[in-house]
């Protein structure tokens, strides 16, 4: 609980009654600035919902109840909505598109509130190596690096104006990278207590925890002892560990259980990103991996999953091939894929099923490979179609097909992959320890962004498990899915005064038609808005109003429990 609003909010309702008493007639000032009337409110804690009003003061909920007999600046009529906490987003890739444009559209038209970021790499720490090459790999996307820790980019973002909240978790591989660079090697002793050191520093800034993604290089390079010695820092400062794993396919039980044995030695909680049984081989395995994590849970270890809500997963053609041809970063990487006989070696090992490596190219199949991102505007001839037909268009191999596009675009270049079944996508959603990320940025459907096509899991996710899983398929009910939008991701990573409607938490606040939320995307045209979502309030200020953006920005750093200032901020 926040002392200070906690004393502010006591003071001001034993005035209020003072007030009252002596004048009922007096109208000359409001006792909140917003009112909330009439909704069905949904707390976010998965009880049932009740017919309840809130009022708002500043930043916070102040008051909870029958607020018939006060008076506001502002009040909104929530008759037959519902009204619930704003929506986390436990792995955002809004990193890159606020910079450029701190609306966050595509997700504040959903009642996302929070961006949480860091999956793998983090916007800090930098050193000047590290900036040299994000500027270089920039694309649509173009942004002044004037930042060096995780810290100045998220303070950066807010001082430009940003509609949402943002965290982060530091990403493991910036922190190999800032050390190491993109060798496949161990760190030295003096090396891993320096990645150690960038750890602790972020932490006591507030990061979340380390984040972690090890199937693309060089993450793909650490080892689960690297892993474990700075997960130990982020836990000393009680922050969490989160991981796409190291397979989500062939290997994903082993991958699983490496997660465990991590929270298992270091004591953080930790979470899966994006679960998933990917490739139609192990779609079995997934009732397999609920029973390790549900037997870990049952053992008291805090193993959780978020997921988005379709059966295509978004990466670049990098994860195609494998992680050797990679190693030394992007620029070694397009220079082997020019090599005759590099060419040759890596169109073979495309081709076993049983690689090592993880292997999206015979997972989805080169048919199931949906382009969708180019840097050259010569190749966005391509956008939408799958890298099958471009084999064809080119008259070469796959394989052959997806090293010459890195080469031409000089990039990894983006890509949807259908790789999971619709009923394990369902199966998951039932899971009550199962949160939800779009893992996509937070864009609009105007500007630079229209330069790219996408997964439409950016502009529907979280609509989706509304309107498709809640309403229409009835998979779980509106309290146990707002729940887990909601109060679950605030608790698995230790977030203090949101996810939930309660007295002096943080108003982040979502209104929405229930029988009108709807995800509008389409692999086909995804650039298009959810539908359903009324008004949306961030700290108190009204950012969506009837389903459009006020042009507020009242959007703060959401920090960690390791944060240095966390002492100051909360009674505890």
């Amino acid at each position: 609980m926040k002392m200070k609003y906690l004393l502010k909010y006591t003071f001001s309702f034993v005035l209020l009654g003072f007030l009252v008493a002596c004048d009922e007639g007096s109208n000359n000032s409001k006792d909140f600035d917003v009112i909330i009337s009439n909704g069905t409110l949904y707390d976010g804690l998965g009880n049932d919902p009740v017919n309840s009003d809130i009022g708002i003061i500043g930043d916070s909920i102040a008051q909870i109840g029958d607020l018939g007999d006060f008076s506001s600046s502002k009040y909104i009529d929530a008759t037959d909505m519902v009204v619930a906490p704003g929506f986390i987003n436990m792995l955002s890739w809004a990193t890159q598109p606020l910079l450029i444009d701190g609306r966050a559209l595509s997700d504040i038209k959903q009642g996302v509130t929070l961006e949480i970021m860091g999956e793998g790499s983090s916007m800090g720490p930098l050193n000047d190596s590290m900036k040299i090459r994000m500027k270089e790999q920039q694309s649509n996307i173009k942004y002044d690096i004037t930042w060096t820790t995780l810290n100045e980019y998220l303070e950066r973002i807010v001082s430009q104006g940003v509609s949402v909240n943002v965290a982060s978790y530091i990403g493991a591989s910036t922190v190999r990278i800032h050390e190491i660079g993109y060798e496949n090697r161990k760190p030295t002793s003096a090396e891993l207590i320096r990645m150690q050191n960038l750890v602790e520093e972020a932490m006591l800034d507030g990061a979340m925890g380390v984040g972690s993604s090890l199937i693309y290089t060089p993450g793909t390079f650490a080892d689960t002892d690297e892993l474990i010695a700075l997960v130990r820092i982020a836990a000393k400062h009680n922050g969490a560990y989160i991981s796409h794993l190291r397979s989500e396919a062939n290997h994903l039980e082993e991958a699983v259980l490496e997660l465990i044995k991590i929270a298992s030695i270091t004591g953080a909680p930790a979470e899966i990103y994006h679960l998933k049984a990917a490739g139609k081989n192990n779609w079995h395995k997934l009732e397999n991996v609920f029973n390790l994590i549900e037997l870990a849970r049952d053992s008291g270890l805090r193993i959780s999953a978020d997921m988005y809500t379709y059966p295509a997963a978004a990466t670049g053609l990098d994860a195609t091939m494998p992680p050797w041809v990679q190693e030394g970063g992007h620029e070694a990487w397009v220079k082997r894929l020019q090599l005759p006989s590099v060419r040759e070696k890596i169109a073979k090992e495309m081709l076993n099923a049983n690689s090592e490596w993880e292997n999206f190219f015979m997972q989805a199949g080169p048919e199931g490979i949906l382009l969708t991102g180019f840097k050259n505007p010569d190749l966005r001839k391509y956008t939408g179609k799958t890298l099958q037909e471009v084999s064809e268009i080119i008259g070469i191999s796959p394989q052959l097909a997806a090293m010459d596009l890195v080469v031409e675009d000089d990039s990894r270049v983006d890509a949807v992959f259908f790789l999971m079944s619709e009923e394990n996508v369902t199966k998951q959603i039932k899971k009550p320890w199962m949160s939800f990320g779009s893992d996509a940025g937070a864009i609009a459907n105007e500007g630079v962004f229209l330069e790219k096509s996408l997964h439409p899991r950016a502009y529907g996710n979280f609509a989706r498990v509304i309107g498709k899983y809640v309403r229409d398929e009835q998979a779980i009910t509106m309290k146990e899915a707002i729940r887990r939008l909601t109060s679950l991701p605030a608790k698995n990573i230790g977030i203090q005064d949101r996810g939930s409607i309660q007295l002096n938490n943080y108003a982040d606040i979502i209104i929405f038609d229930p029988e009108e939320v709807n995800d509008k995307a389409t692999f086909k045209k995804p650039h298009q808005y959810a539908v359903g979502m009324k008004h949306v309030f961030v700290n108190g200020k009204q950012v969506l109003k009837d389903g459009e953006h006020t042009g507020a920005m009242p959007g703060q750093v959401v920090r960690g429990p390791g944060w240095r200032g966390w002492n100051d901020q909360y009674n505890q």
